[in-house]
């Protein structure tokens, strides 16, 4: 059984007088560290503060954004955080927009209130010259074409929906990524590895790091930095059907091998139903971007219509007994 709740709804403070949605959580014992996407009167996004217990109940919340817009690429918007600690640091990852461009660009430090950004982390290639490197499916092409259209000739590779798994894995960094129309994962030895040419490699042998296909309409895309259990990486990410509503769904992947997928739910974990998910700036959406566990009990926190932070609640037990 899901229990969902409204949690968060947006102030007058004028950075978030439009909306706040799409909060990255980082768990620190019984307490919820949430960064969420703030709208301001001018639709330009920042990251705002809240502090949860346990309960969920909110404890402490900033009057004022802890990530703000401080470079071109994100001049109107810093977007979408997901936040995971890996050894001793932390990582940020969040969507920069510049009005044109949607890149994920990334902030690191000791102290999740003392980060430095570090820039951007995704393709700087263009769409079309990405095309001619992609030996990949139509649906990629299709994509690539889309963007080309709606956006123009020059427009980047729009990357969203990046983030680290919380842990090394043989070694290596472990990233999921989001290409549309589905889920990919690399991996590293080193950040300095990270460039064009690691990109441009990638992008021709993209069918090679595909990981989630989509199998619901229209596109699948990253969620909740993923959970280690003991039966494998529990994954919870966005689904979204050929109407565009926008489903919570879940997968299990291979402590050793995350490429490899153990189990998949055949139906969404949960959809919107709730007056506050169907009605919003961007309507019947739930959008997971962090979770928490409380002894067997898994939170997942989620924009909802892009106007509002819900929260949902249900037996961590149960849901690994449907996947396993």
């Amino acid at each position: 059984m899901i229990n969902k709740r409204l949690l968060l709804e947006k102030t007058n403070n004028e950075f978030e007088i439009n909306g706040v949605f799409n909060p990255g959580c980082y768990q620190e014992g019984d307490f919820v560290h949430m960064f969420y996407r703030a709208i301001s009167s001018t639709m330009n996004s920042s990251i705002g503060y809240a502090k949860l217990n346990k309960n969920n109940e909110v404890i402490e919340r900033w009057n004022e954004p802890i990530i703000k817009r401080d470079f071109e690429y994100e001049r109107h918007g810093v977007e979408d955080a997901r936040i995971v600690k890996v050894d001793d640091t932390f990582y940020i990852f969040y969507v920069a927009y510049n009005g044109k461009n949607a890149v994920t660009a990334y902030a690191t430090g000791d102290n999740l209130f003392n980060i430095e950004k570090k820039g951007i982390i995704t393709p700087i290639i263009k769409y079309s010259e990405a095309k001619e490197l992609m030996i990949a499916p139509q649906r990629y092409i299709d994509q690539a074409n889309l963007y080309i259209k709606n956006v123009g000739e020059d427009v980047l590779f729009w990357s969203k929906d990046v983030f680290l798994f919380p842990e090394k894995i043989n070694g290596k960094f472990y990233m999921m990524i989001r290409i549309l129309p589905e889920i990919q994962i690399i991996s590293f030895n080193s950040f300095d590895e990270i460039n064009n040419d690691f990109w441009s490699n990638y992008l021709r042998r993209i069918n090679e790091s595909v990981v989630l296909d989509c199998l619901e309409g229209r596109h699948v895309g990253g969620g909740c930095p993923p959970i280690k259990t003991p039966y494998g990486w529990l994954i919870i990410f966005h689904s979204v059907d050929s109407n565009r509503v926008y489903h919570t769904s879940v997968a299990l992947l291979d402590l050793n091998n995350p490429l490899k997928v153990i189990s998949r739910l055949k139906e969404p974990l949960f959809s919107p139903t709730e007056k506050w998910e169907k009605e919003g700036v961007v309507s019947n959406v739930v959008f997971a971007t962090g979770a928490a566990i409380f002894d067997d009990r898994l939170c997942i926190y989620y924009g909802a219509a892009d106007k509002r932070i819900g929260v949902a609640e249900l037996s961590l037990k149960e849901l690994l007994k449907k996947l396993c």
